[in-house]
C-alpha cells in the first residue's frame, strides 16, 4: 500500500510538472519557411520549385483562393535557387516566376500580381541580397550593351566599317569587364554560396587560373554545398579536358 501511495504521489507530481512546462514543437533546423503576399491575387496554385539533376521540380505547391497570403515550408541543406512560380491558368506564362536564392530560417516574398517579377520585394536571406547586388551592376552592362549593338548595327547598314569595328572591339571590351568583375564579386564573397553559384552560371568559361581564384578561397562550409561541390566538381573535369587537348 506505502508503494502505490509513493507511486501516486511521484505521478501527481510528474503531471504537475508537465502541465506548468508544457513540451512545444520545435522547428527542424535546416528548415526554411518561405511566405508573403501576391496582392491583387483571388484565386491561383503557387508552386515552389528548383532545379535538380538539370530538371525544373516542384517542391511544393499551394491553392491560393480568396486571400493572397502564401506559405511554404520545406527542408534544406545548403543554401540554394529557388523558384516561386505562378500558375494563374490564364495560359500566360510569362513574368510569373520569381527566382530567389533560398537558405535556412524564414525568406520572405512580397510582389504585386500585374507584375509578379518585377515587383517582388524578398528578405530574409543572406545570399539574396548579395544576388540582387549583383543584378543591378548586371542590368547595368545589359543596357551598356544593347545600345554598342544597336549603334553596330546601324553602322552597319550605313556601311561604315571603320565604326562597326570600333563598336565590335567596345563590346568585346565590356564583355571583358563584366567576367572581371563577376569574378572578382565572387572571390569577394566567397564565405557565401552566392560565390560557386555565380561561378558556374555565369563564367564557367572564364580561364582556369580566375575560376581557381574563386575555388581556393571558399570557406569550407561553402566549399561542400551543393553548389561548392559542383564547382569543385567542375574544375576537375575543365582541368582533364584542358589536360587531354
Amino acid at each position: 500500500m506505502i508503494r502505490f501511495r509513493t507511486f501516486l504521489v511521484l505521478f501527481s507530481i510528474s503531471l504537475l510538472l508537465s502541465s506548468c512546462n508544457p513540451s512545444t514543437k520545435e522547428e527542424p533546423a535546416n528548415l526554411m519557411i518561405v511566405k508573403g503576399k501576391v496582392e491583387g491575387l483571388r484565386k491561383g496554385t503557387l508552386f515552389l520549385q528548383k532545379i535538380q539533376d538539370t530538371i525544373l521540380v516542384n517542391v511544393d505547391s499551394t491553392l491560393v483562393k480568396g486571400t493572397p497570403q502564401f506559405e511554404f515550408r520545406t527542408p534544406i541543406e545548403t543554401a540554394e535557387v529557388f523558384y516561386l512560380y505562378l500558375d494563374k491558368e490564364d495560359g500566360d506564362s510569362l513574368n510569373d516566376r520569381i527566382l530567389f536564392f533560398g537558405e535556412k530560417g524564414m525568406i520572405e516574398i512580397n510582389t504585386l500580381l500585374k507584375t509578379f517579377e518585377s515587383s517582388a520585394k524578398i528578405t530574409g536571406s543572406k545570399n539574396q541580397e548579395l544576388l540582387q547586388e549583383y543584378q543591378s551592376y548586371s542590368r547595368k552592362f545589359n543596357d551598356q550593351n544593347l545600345e554598342l549593338v544597336k549603334e553596330m548595327y546601324e553602322a552597319q547598314i550605313e556601311e561604315n566599317t571603320s565604326r562597326a569595328d570600333s563598336l565590335q572591339q567596345k563590346i568585346e571590351n565590356l564583355l571583358k569587364r563584366r567576367y572581371l568583375y563577376t569574378i572578382n564579386f565572387a572571390a569577394n564573397n566567397t564565405d557565401e554560396n552566392i560565390a560557386p553559384y555565380l561561378a558556374l552560371t555565369q563564367v564557367f568559361d572564364a580561364n582556369l587560373s580566375l575560376l581557381d581564384s574563386i575555388a581556393i578561397k571558399m570557406v569550407p562550409e561553402v566549399r561542400s554545398s551543393k553548389y561548392g561541390k559542383e564547382f569543385i566538381s567542375f574544375l576537375e573535369k575543365r582541368r582533364e579536358i584542358e589536360r587531354e587537348n
